[in-house]
């Protein structure tokens, strides 16, 4: 006597049933078998062509966001292999975090062809490269009661939760600095991105002198070396940004607009998501969006595709192409950091077939793991 065969978890059971010496015994046959090599197997194939790190991501990092994490990492490198360009965003305090030491490689390697950030990760880079050794960091920042914060107030060091940055070393030697150029710029009628002063002063030389960290660990300088594209929206809140204000409003600076605007930069970044769009469209790649944290760094450039599409008509322009997040924000607060991928179709950003990843988890931790397997480490 033989019962019917049944499906269960992609398999085929067959049950068979006998009775002998009146008692029923069961056999269980399994007739399929795995079709498709073990994800772990595949992972430690891949992993074994590059350095340790890798290969302990590809052991270990199997479940949850762990393997989102390795998911989005390897998303990255197919995107680049099939000859696609990739933007970055970063928002936060990365550059404080000193991302610039997995990220300047990057940079160098052609692994990144863009970035956006804020202004406070544009300057924060540079404030590390020249007072380093003047930064304190605080283990015990969540204990700190408001006569210790006052305290650091009072000896010019300026919080960053656990990072202490030192205002007379780090941001005034940066303000004085780079208000030669804004003045400069200003009186001969010229007028520059932020990101391009930035690069003005650090081609100048006139740092190196204070230099406090490895100039390859620097982001900034790895950029600046590249001429790379960096789109700095919001770039007026930041420290930066406030100073120039003040250089406005005593009159030093006697045009507001000496510095650039956010929405030129909107426009030139329109012009660059299409010339190299363009290039990679005969089945060469797209453009891929990396997106570490959300706030205008993420929403910004991301809004580009739908404005070339709907509000120029350029409906020939590709979507991006890959899209990946880190974020630890909750979806259901209704933040743009916190927004699952998906729902940027329906804004026109991303395409139903576009490769989407999402990690749930401290981008200090993982932006580094990732860069580190896309680098072969």
């Amino acid at each position: 006597m033989t019962s019917p065969c049944l499906r269960s978890s992609g398999a085929r059971r067959c049950f068979f049933v006998a009775k002998r010496a009146g008692v029923f015994t069961l056999a269980l046959s399994m007739t399929a078998k795995r079709t498709t090599k073990r994800p772990e197997d595949v992972n430690a194939a891949l992993a074994s062509k590059k350095g340790p790190v890798s290969q302990f991501i590809a052991l270990n990092y199997r479940h949850f966001n762990a393997a989102a994490l390795l998911d989005a990492a390897k998303g990255y490198e197919t995107h680049l292999k099939a000859g696609g360009k990739m933007l970055v965003t970063l928002a936060g305090a990365m550059s404080t975090a000193e991302l610039g030491i997995s990220l300047a490689e990057m940079i160098r390697r052609d692994k990144v062809h863009a970035i956006v950030c804020t202004g406070a990760n544009l300057e924060e880079d540079i404030f590390n490269l020249v007072a380093h050794d003047y930064y304190e960091r605080v283990p015990h920042y969540r204990h700190l009661t408001a006569a210790d914060e006052q305290d650091l107030l009072n000896r010019h060091m300026n919080r960053v939760t656990d990072t202490c940055i030192p205002e007379m070393e780090a941001m005034r030697r940066i303000e004085a600095a780079v208000a030669d150029e804004w003045v400069a710029a200003d009186r001969a009628g010229e007028r520059y991105f932020p990101h391009e002063f930035m690069y003005k002063v650090l081609r100048s030389g006139k740092l190196k002198r204070h230099y406090q960290i490895d100039p390859k660990n620097s982001w900034m300088l790895a950029a600046s070396a590249k001429n790379l594209p960096i789109i700095v929206p919001g770039w007026e809140d930041a420290t930066l940004g406030n100073m120039y204000a003040g250089r406005v409003i005593t009159g030093e600076i006697k045009h507001v607009h000496t510095v650039r605007t956010g929405i030129e930069y909107m426009a030139w970044l329109a012009g660059w998501y299409t010339k190299t769009a363009k290039k990679l469209r005969n089945g060469e790649g797209s453009i891929g969006f990396f997106q570490i944290g959300g706030g205008i760094a993420g929403d910004f450039p991301i809004c580009v595709v739908p404005m070339l599409h709907q509000d120029l008509g350029r409906t020939s322009v590709p979507l991006w192409g890959y899209f990946a997040q880190i974020s630890d924000s909750t979806t259901s607060y209704g933040s743009y950091s916190g927004a699952v991928p998906n729902e940027k179709i329906t804004w026109g950003k991303l395409g139903a077939k576009t490769p989407k990843f999402i990690i749930e988890s401290d981008a200090t931790i993982v932006a580094p793991l990732i860069f580190s397997w896309v680098l072969g480490d």
